[in-house]
């Protein structure tokens, strides 16, 4: 095994069936094998350090129904609720003084945001501050939307393509097309976008030949971020009574994805938090470089639920900030507040 892993470090790739493998059969020594890999090339591309990103979570009204999202369309039970554009520029007001480079536009597909409120936004934020970034993630949009939003300032866009096993997609999400969801990656690539996908590890009916199929799309797409997390069930979905993903899982992707895409930035997330106390430590140390503390207001936070047990839902964003801070210098490793790109796109 970890020959195999020797190999993967050293050709950035196996064949889907060494995948599997390596996938379904690690025992502890080959995992920390695999991890300490994966740190070892983190370390090449991006050193020690960790990009802190600051998360607005601006709207939760949502026109999809997908089944396994607290904020799906059929959940009457959500508490809804939209930021004003006055209101995300305050928090990047706070975000820009504690010390933020890059903001983190997130919110379900709501179309009251026309395209005109989306430019305004993204122009406002990038007149104020000059020397920042701005990722958007607010779904699948015409070509023509995307090229406005770029042309306004935004620099990256995260649309997690979920699974790449096409009939688990759609049985996940009603009246929406997998085709429309990769096409629309591959038009952000094309416009000039940082892009990232991603996908949920655990999922009912997932095998692990979809997520090796998950990782060939990585491959193939080449994006400059990856975001994966385990799959947590909502309360108030058709997903409720299912098993949620597991840290082991998940951290082992993270590493394989690390060595198959040495120079993807790459969140330790808030749902590998949610599940394990020390869930952002050790998606660090399996390869992630990447954490984003949350700026939406505490009046909100807590509204924002795509999943059961999500953390820090009341912490003001100097505590995040400070907290998370702390975790990552006790792991080893050191803050960056800088605007963080892909080293692809470094000037």
């Amino acid at each position: 095994m970890k020959q195999m892993i020797e190999r993967l470090f050293q050709n950035q790739d196996l064949s889907d069936l060494e995948l599997v493998d390596l996938i379904n059969n690690l025992d502890d020594d080959s995992m920390d094998y695999l991890f300490k890999k994966a740190d070892e090339r983190r370390q090449k591309v991006y050193g020690k350090d960790v990009y802190m990103r600051g998360l607005i979570e601006f709207t939760n009204f949502c026109k999809n129904d997908c089944s396994y999202c607290g904020i799906r369309r059929s959940n009457k039970l959500a508490d809804r609720y939209r930021l004003s554009i006055d209101e995300i520029l305050e928090c990047c007001k706070v975000g820009y003084e504690l010390g933020y480079r890059t903001f983190v536009l997130q919110g379900g597909e709501d179309s009251q945001y026309t395209d005109e409120d989306i430019v305004n936004m993204i122009k406002r934020i990038k007149e104020k501050y000059t020397d920042i970034a701005i990722t958007l993630s607010i779904g699948e949009k015409p070509y023509a939307s995307y090229q406005k939003y770029y042309d306004a300032g935004a620099d990256r866009y995260l649309l997690r393509h979920e699974t790449s096993a096409r009939g688990l997609y759609e049985k996940l999400h009603p009246k929406m097309s997998y085709d429309e969801r990769i096409q629309c990656l591959y038009d952000l690539k094309k416009i000039g976008y940082q892009i990232g996908a991603g996908f949920m590890v655990g999922l009912p009916g997932q095998t692990s030949q979809d997520l090796v199929s998950d990782l060939r799309f990585l491959k193939e797409l080449q994006p400059q971020m990856v975001g994966i997390g385990p799959f947590i069930p909502h309360k108030d979905t058709p997903l409720a009574n299912e098993i949620g993903g597991d840290l082991r899982m998940t951290t082992i992707l993270l590493a394989i994805i690390r060595l198959m895409l040495p120079g993807v930035l790459l969140p330790a997330t808030t749902a590998l938090g949610s599940i394990s106390p020390q869930g952002r430590e050790k998606g660090l140390k399996a390869g992630a470089n990447v954490v984003m503390p949350n700026l939406s207001p505490t009046t909100v936070r807590d509204k924002y639920l795509l999943y059961d047990g999500k953390i820090c839902t009341g912490d003001e964003a100097a505590h995040c900030r400070g907290c998370i801070e702390k975790r990552i210098n006790s792991s080893g490793f050191q803050v960056n507040m800088s605007r963080g790109d892909h080293v692809d796109f470094l000037k």
